[in-house]
């Protein structure tokens, strides 16, 4: 029996600007643990400079991430001219739940004012029909953003 296919996409408007937000995306490993610490306890780099389509990721959750407390994902591809990345989850305990995944995070700038917007979405198939929709990483998505857009402002 086939998985359900899903797709789930959130908007979320940053105040750093679109390069700035961008190079935090790209430096994500370094970035993100230092803008939310309680989220990230650790991201490795097992493969790759981390940076090019092939690269990947060993990200360990803190405290409080019960569905999921470890997830490895691969950099699928990249175009730093649109500021777009495409990313797959590879391992972890998120594919107990989930057949495939597929994130999309893009930065745009937005209109004349400083700041930006961040499109993120993803693509998924159930494991089984029992396995509970992934809202949960939307979820995580919108919050963790904003995070990093304040980390970069106050750095």
């Amino acid at each position: 029996m086939a998985g359900v296919i899903g797709k789930l996409e959130a908007e979320i408007e940053v105040k750093s600007n679109a390069d700035k937000f961008w190079n935090a995306i790209r430096d994500f490993a370094t970035i993100f643990p230092k803008a939310s610490p309680s989220v990230y306890k650790s991201i490795q780099i097992i493969q790759g400079d981390g940076k090019a389509p092939g690269s990947v990721f060993k990200t360990t959750l803190g405290e409080g991430y019960e569905l999921v407390k470890t997830v490895t994902e691969r950099i699928e591809d990249v175009d730093d001219a649109k500021r777009i990345i495409i990313y797959s989850v590879v391992d972890g305990e998120l594919l107990k739940y989930l057949k495939s995944y597929k994130g999309y995070i893009s930065v745009t700038p937005k209109g004349n004012d400083n700041g930006s917007i961040v499109k993120w979405s993803c693509e998924y198939e159930k494991a089984s029909q029992e396995a509970p929709e992934p809202t949960f990483i939307k979820e995580f998505a919108t919050n963790v953003f904003p995070k990093v857009d304040d980390y970069l402002l106050s750095a």
